[in-house]
């Protein structure tokens, strides 16, 4: 159509260079329409192919088109440089969930969590590499929108040199850095007493079967699910007209990792220390159990899994040209999210605690907790909302988070860092949320503008089918993860392969699994000043 319209515009006009200005005025206007950023891509190929056809025909110069070209170069470029940015981000994330573990669990298990942490990423590399990015963001028109059928193992008719500038690549070290994330979330709740044999086969599950399906629901722009669908169609058609508002994976992600934490702390139950004898009650662990530098590991860890979220969040825009108002917004709302829910937490915890010795306590933990449930809970409308929104979505979060744990105690579920109040929990809250805040405008601008008067969230004039998706989601993603890891924690207890031995549970893994046999002697829990004739020392 733009090479039909530029050749009726070479009859009229005689210069040389005129259908080389309407193609540049149009390759500029599709940076300023509203959409997805994937329908403009089309679009850009399409522009590259006309100009291409304009130099054939003799309409332009070749230096028309080069300057053209180059434009839209640099354009691919900076949008693969926002990926490959945002991967990095996210995969440092990483580190915060070990410092997390580490500061969490007894040192006699310290190099097994370290370990374990490191094999999400390399695990979860291999596998995203062999069928997770395939069925994830694979093209799904075959299965309906239920998983991907091609892109497996980088071969080069997926991933070849086809003028995108490296941006496929790109998108899957973004995506990669999102399933060690989640296989990450599993493993800090199952801690201390699961086997490095059921470790190792639940990660290939999640990072190459379970979590990619899920992604492909939400994230893929043929998912059943999705609301990045760029057209309603018989043979693909919008969930209720609008798709799932999960913009950067409170559902996707942190349900996924959420779900299957309390699968896998179900089937392996708690540690010993946590219930002493079988079926009794739980008990406070004891106050030397996490070493004594517990509490700067958790602060840190903390504070470097809030800066990998601005990757996690704002680069999930998957476009910086021309996004930079969704991306900087984005960053702003996960932001005040993470403020009000570390405060709220903080304060709202002490009060529900009451009062010891007749002061209230002001506890760490209901901070660090507090900020993360904040962060998962404005990860799907971080992008929708405004900041108003985000600081009411956070402080709300703190009471489901608490809720949660008060459940999970209920329960006699154990989980070691307390994942599964803050991803599965305030994930699914998340999830809700979206549906409720999304106003028209920000929805217009993250997603598709044509549809945002009925998908904005109810509270904004929205027809509720955003909120109805939402549900729908949350349900399918526990019923998926769910009865795929019930197979597989269960099916790992029933050959015995789930739990470690009592005693390798009460001499640590360290030194049972990793050949670790030094630096576990009992210690003071306090610090205690020894009088000598030159002062004092420790």
């Amino acid at each position: 159509e733009t090479s039909r319209q530029a050749t009726t515009r070479h009859t009229v006009d005689t210069d040389a260079g005129a259908p080389a200005a309407v193609c540049s005025r149009q390759i500029s206007g599709l940076f300023l329409q509203k959409g997805h950023p994937s329908k403009h891509r089309t679009l850009l190929s399409a522009a590259v192919d006309t100009m291409e056809t304009s130099r054939q025909l003799g309409f332009t110069d070749d230096a028309s088109i080069g300057s053209d070209a180059a434009f839209i170069g640099l354009q691919s470029d900076l949008d693969t440089m926002w990926l490959c940015f945002g991967a990095i981000l996210v995969f440092f994330m990483q580190t915060g969930f070990a410092m997390l573990e580490v500061g969490n669990v007894n040192r006699k298990n310290t190099s097994n969590a370290l370990i374990k942490n490191l094999l999400d990423a390399l695990i979860g590399s291999l596998m995203w590499w062999i069928t997770g990015f395939g069925i994830a963001m694979g093209s799904a028109r075959k299965t309906h929108g239920f998983m991907g059928t091609d892109s497996f193992g980088l071969n080069f008719g997926d991933f070849g040199e086809n003028g995108d500038h490296g941006y496929k690549y790109g998108m899957w070290m973004f995506q990669w850095a999102f399933a060690a994330t989640t296989a990450t979330i599993t493993s800090g709740a199952v801690a201390e007493r699961c086997t490095f044999t059921a470790y190792m086969v639940y990660s290939v599950m999640l990072t190459g079967l379970i979590y990619p399906t899920v992604v492909c629901w939400g994230w893929n722009t043929e998912g059943w699910a999705s609301a990045w669908k760029s057209a309603d169609t018989d043979k693909n058609p919008l969930l209720f007209g609008c798709g799932v508002i999960d913009f950067a994976g409170s559902g996707v992600v942190h349900m996924s990792g959420g779900v299957a934490a309390f699968c896998g702390s179900y089937f392996l139950g708690a540690r010993k220390a946590r219930q002493p004898h079988p079926a009794g009650p739980f008990v406070q662990l004891p106050s030397d159990y996490a070493p004594e530098y517990g509490p700067i590991f958790c602060t840190l860890g903390t504070l470097i899994l809030w800066m990998g979220w601005y990757g996690f969040n704002g680069v999930s825009t998957l476009y910086i040209v021309n996004y930079g108002l969704v991306a900087a917004k984005t960053m702003v709302t996960t932001t005040i999210g993470a403020g009000s829910g570390g405060v709220g937490c903080l304060f709202v915890g002490s009060l529900m605690d009451g009062k010891t010795d007749g002061q209230y306590t002001l506890k760490l933990g209901n901070v660090q907790n507090g900020l993360l449930g904040g962060l998962v809970a404005v990860t799907a409308s971080c992008s929708v909302i405004e900041p108003y929104a985000a600081f009411v979505i956070g402080f709300l979060s703190c009471f489901v988070y608490l809720g949660a744990v008060k459940t999970l105690d209920a329960l006699r579920i154990d989980d070691v860092v307390l994942a599964i109040p803050v991803h599965l929990f305030c994930g699914c809250f998340g999830v809700i949320m979206a549906g409720l805040f999304a106003t028209k405008e920000n929805y217009a601008n993250a997603y598709y503008s044509d549809r945002a008067d009925d998908c904005a969230g109810v509270f904004y004039g929205g027809n509720g089918c955003s909120l109805a998706a939402g549900v729908v989601f949350i349900l399918s993603i526990i019923a998926w993860v769910g009865a795929w890891s019930c197979v597989v924690f269960g099916g790992l207890r029933n050959m015995g392969l789930l739990r470690v031995e009592e005693h390798v549970e009460e001499e640590g893994m360290d030194k049972s699994e990793h050949g670790v046999t030094s630096g576990y002697q009992p210690g003071n829990t306090g610090v205690e000043l020894a009088a000598v004739d030159d002062g004092s020392s420790l």
